[in-house]
């Protein structure tokens, strides 16, 4: 902690993880470095699936690969640290740090965010337009989509960013939390933080309620279009093009409500920690599975390069 005129700064933070639970220290790291290092393989393997057969070349498949690209980054601003938490006696982060690693964290969400709302807007237009998809979705719309999906997720965690460095710490100094989360580090603030707090509502309608909007009118559209096919064939085959979206977005809007909009929120509660894992490690790890295990061109694509390797290896 450093001097003040009247009071003293925080200059760093303890991070207090899991240790409510020291007995599971081992399982707890063993799980949480599986988990890690299996998200890895598989959002790396799909991007590298879809970068190398050319019949994944098309615009939902271009999304899903900066989708994998995305959690990759995401799971990799919380994962590592949390990791080294479990062995360290004196789980310090240094204030800069601990912003740091929010800014990174908030600016993926925000990006996710904007990515989910993009891939809806695809779907709609694959269902609702497919005489006219590859016109509407042009390589040169995707590129601005997802490149305008960063910018605006970055900016937006900039903003409140600036927004945190203004707040003031002067004790205490312990999150107990895995990671510096945004609930946890109001709670400490010792200044005001209603105008934080209305600039983060106003971000909130922005991105969340905006991105949701979206996705509802997105696929409103193509409830409505899937009722017009006259033959089940044709009905099942659209639904299934959508279904690994929904549960992908249902995941990842239903835990980010469940922490930042529960009352308890900002709380200490394990109920919490565990919300926040499936949010920041366990969506990451499912959305390839997801996307992969009912796709019929990503297990044909996996098929021809599972032959190719058995015929290079004998």
């Amino acid at each position: 902690m450093a001097g003040g005129k009247n009071r003293t700064t925080i200059t760093e933070f303890i991070l207090l993880g899991f240790s409510e639970f020291p007995k599971l220290t081992a399982a707890l790291f063993s799980i949480f470095l599986g988990i890690y290092l299996v998200t890895l393989s598989w959002n790396l393997g799909l991007i590298a699936l879809i970068r190398m057969d050319p019949h994944l070349h098309t615009p939902m498949y271009f999304f899903l690969s900066n989708l994998s690209l995305l959690d990759t980054c995401y799971v990799s601003t919380i994962a590592p640290r949390m990791l080294s938490d479990f062995f360290r006696k004196h789980k310090l982060i240094s204030f800069t740090g601990c912003t740091m690693q929010y800014f990174f964290f908030s600016s993926l969400g925000l990006t996710e965010c904007c990515l989910l709302a993009a891939m809806a807007y695809d779907r709609y237009a694959a269902i609702c337009s497919p005489l006219l998809y590859t016109a509407i979705m042009s390589p040169t719309l995707c590129l601005q989509m997802v490149a305008g999906s960063c910018i605006t997720g970055f900016l937006g965690s900039f903003i409140q960013l600036c927004a945190l460095l203004q707040l003031h710490f002067c004790g205490p100094n312990i999150i107990n939390h895995f990671f510096c989360d945004l609930p946890q580090l109001l709670t400490l603030s010792c200044s005001d933080t209603f105008f934080f707090q209305v600039m983060t509502s106003v971000l909130t309608v922005i991105f969340g309620l905006t991105s949701v909007l979206v996705i509802m009118i997105s696929y409103g559209c193509i409830v409505a279009t899937i009722l017009k096919i006259t033959s089940a064939e044709g009905r099942s085959k659209a639904f299934n093009t959508c279904a690994s979206h929904l549960i992908a977005v249902t995941l990842f809007f239903g835990s980010g409500i469940f922490v930042y909009m529960y009352p308890n929120s900002g709380g200490s509660s394990s109920q919490n920690k565990l919300a926040s894992v499936l949010y920041t490690v366990i969506i990451p790890l499912l959305n390839p599975l997801i996307y992969s295990l009912r796709n019929k061109e990503i297990k044909d694509a996996l098929n021809i390069w599972k032959k190719r390797l058995f015929s290079w290896c004998y």
